[in-house]
């Protein structure tokens, strides 16, 4: 490829090529403070490239390929450059990962302790990872939690955080001096902006963490929490893995072993405040 950066997010070296200069410049800018990939070998491919010539010029078309693909996936502008190289990255881990079982979670961590937070798109689980992260938490990832089989210990994920129409303000709002990325307008999840985890996620992405807590997050709606029962947890996880299938009895191993050992709790949240708070007084000690 004729533009390409390469960097290591978490324990996951990534080698990104493009056709074309500007979303690698964007990479490369908010990228600036990751490492390379572990001895300079990249654990996979991601390509940027137009499916004909004349789309590198003419109404620029960004196809996303690499290691993996999914050929029927959408073109993206060229303005959204940016979110194409995102969005492959995690392709490439959703189709690729088999040392970790691969959990669709946002996750913090203190003093070791890890919450991991799923739900479905719109659940605010980005949203308060960052929060958190705000009031002191290490931001551990929003978009895969990586789950050691072998120790069950959660490796960090921590790329660039996606933020979604409201919680762009929500997020500048508490940390205002954060790296962002540009605002793309009107992408098939309506306006995205990447915002650069703090220094502390960067510098601690190598260091693991025990999961504590496993929390399913619902916005919009009165502060309310609830246990979730193991078989629903279970439920629930394996529609959250994008590898769970592929890792078989590895994976199920894990899955269930992380069930048994963490407390499952669901949590309705008006608002970010009452989300942190619902959260602090969680993981408070007993």
């Amino acid at each position: 490829m004729r533009h390409a950066v390469s960097l290591r997010i978490g324990p996951i070296g990534f080698r990104i090529g493009s056709d074309w200069r500007a979303p690698m410049d964007q990479l490369r800018s908010l990228y600036r403070d990751y490492p390379q990939p572990y001895d300079g070998v990249a654990d996979y491919t991601v390509r940027l490239f137009a499916r004909r010539p004349w789309r590198q010029w003419i109404r620029p078309s960004v196809e996303i390929g690499g290691d993996y693909m999914l050929p029927e996936a959408a073109p993206l502008p060229l303005r959204q450059g940016l979110l194409a190289a995102e969005m492959a990255m995690n392709l490439q881990m959703a189709l690729g990962a088999r040392r970790y079982l691969l959990l669709h979670a946002s996750a913090v961590e203190r003093d070791g302790r890890a919450v991991l937070m799923t739900g479905i798109s719109g659940a605010g689980k980005s949203t308060l990872a960052t929060l958190l992260a705000a009031r002191g938490w290490r931001f551990m990832g929003d978009e895969f939690a990586l789950l050691d089989p072998q120790t069950g210990l959660v490796h960090a994920f921590p790329r660039l955080i996606s933020l979604k129409n409201e919680a762009i303000a929500a997020a500048q709002g508490a940390s205002p001096t954060a790296r962002m990325g540009p605002l793309l307008a009107s992408t098939p999840k309506g306006d995205i902006r990447h915002m650069v985890p703090d220094a502390r996620a960067i510098a601690a992405m190598d260091v693991p963490a025990t999961p504590a807590l496993l929390l399913f997050p619902r916005y919009g709606f009165a502060a309310a929490v609830r246990a979730v029962p193991p078989a629903e947890a279970f439920v629930r996880m394996t529609q959250a893995s994008t590898n769970y299938v592929a890792l078989g009895e590895p994976g199920f191993a894990a899955l269930t072993g992380l069930i048994a050992r963490i407390p499952s709790i669901a949590i309705d949240y008006p608002d970010g405040d009452s989300a942190v708070a619902q959260v602090e007084a969680l993981c408070a000690p007993r």
